[in-house]
């Protein structure tokens, strides 16, 4: 039988590159780099350039160009999330021999034309997270827990929403690492859970004292739901969905359910004006900064967040106009 070559096009290049990404990244991550390469295919049909007809052996570095270009509308954040999407491609590209690509010129023209905006220390409400967090993990707090008149699945929201937010803070989990953790990943005994972190390596998280209780008393509310589930323990989800859509059924929540969970519990506790001041990756963000201010250890902070770059670390290792003001004063102000 006699073989047919077929020259892939730009859009089986991209499909073939985004189920990669699905396999490779989290949910919220590929999901975001879809949403890239479908701007990315906008701009080229700009360009009379068809991803369903044009060879991928047609594309060069210039054709990034038009997109890089029109990303400039896009916030900072997007922008430089949607850099990464399209520099992934034109490596997947180059790695397949899809078409010969010149990465150090692409990368090059991507610098020279995107925006340059300094990399900015994270802004973090430490005072604000700290009242939510104190306020969460004090059980009496939890106002629907002794009430018999209020539905199970209210309650046990609560206790869930409550353990999820000092899990974020006290582990260092991002959104997707907490929704996806089970009753199995957890090392009850020396408080941490095994986790698939990016990159699909594995590593451990530590759990505080008191986001260890705040689960274990939010498991306890749940022991029943959990033992009608008919299936075992370990299997179940650490953080479940308690609304009518899932019954009495144990269903994992979703990396939206778990931001729903920070807006809603933010505004509850410190009020609509804490909205969308303080976020999901918030809670990561004073992670990080805590470790460092307790220990000044930046190797340290680096593991524990499980960043694959210190540079990433280092941007937290910031002090604080106080601080500063009070290292001046030690050291220029002594008396003699």
């Amino acid at each position: 039988m006699k073989k047919t070559n077929i020259t892939p096009t730009l859009d089986f290049a991209i499909i073939k590159y985004l189920d990669k990404v699905r396999l490779e990244r989290s949910e919220h991550t590929a999901r975001a780099y879809k949403n890239a390469l479908n701007i990315f295919r906008g701009v080229l049909n700009e360009k009379l350039l068809n991803p369903q007809t044009t060879p991928i052996e047609q594309l060069t570095e210039d054709i990034a160009l038009p997109f890089v270009v029109h990303l400039n509308g896009f916030a900072p954040a997007t922008e430089k999330l949607y850099l990464q999407a399209i520099k992934g491609f034109y490596e997947y590209v180059s790695a397949e021999s899809l078409a010969e690509i010149n990465m150090l010129y692409l990368r090059n023209l991507i610098n020279q034309r995107a925006r340059h905006s300094h990399m900015r220390q994270p802004k973090l409400a430490t005072n604000d997270i700290e009242h939510l967090l104190n306020f969460v993990s004090d059980v009496s707090n939890l106002k629907h827990t002794a009430s018999k008149d209020t539905e199970t699945n209210e309650r046990l929201r609560e206790a869930r929403d409550y353990a999820f937010l000092l899990a974020l803070a006290d582990a260092g989990l991002r959104v997707h690492e907490a929704c996806n953790l089970t009753c199995g990943d957890m090392d009850w005994n020396e408080g941490r859970a095994v986790i698939m972190s990016n990159g699909d390596k594995q590593a451990f998280v530590r759990f505080s004292t008191r986001s260890m209780k705040a689960i274990n008393h939010y498991l306890l509310l749940r022991a029943e739901l959990d033992g009608a589930s008919g299936k075992q323990l370990a299997v179940l989800p650490l953080f479940a969905r308690h609304d009518k859509g899932a019954g009495k059924t144990i269903k994992t929540i979703t990396p939206t359910t778990g931001r729903n969970i920070v807006t809603e519990r933010v505004e509850e506790i410190l009020g609509k004006d804490a909205v969308g001041k303080i976020t999901p990756r918030s809670f990561r963000h004073y992670f990080v900064t805590t470790i460092l201010r307790a220990s000044g250890n930046l190797k340290l902070a680096q593991e524990l967040a499980r960043h694959s770059n210190i540079q990433v670390t280092q941007r937290y290792a910031h002090l604080s106009d106080n601080e500063l003001d009070m290292g001046y004063s030690e050291i220029f102000e002594k008396k003699d």
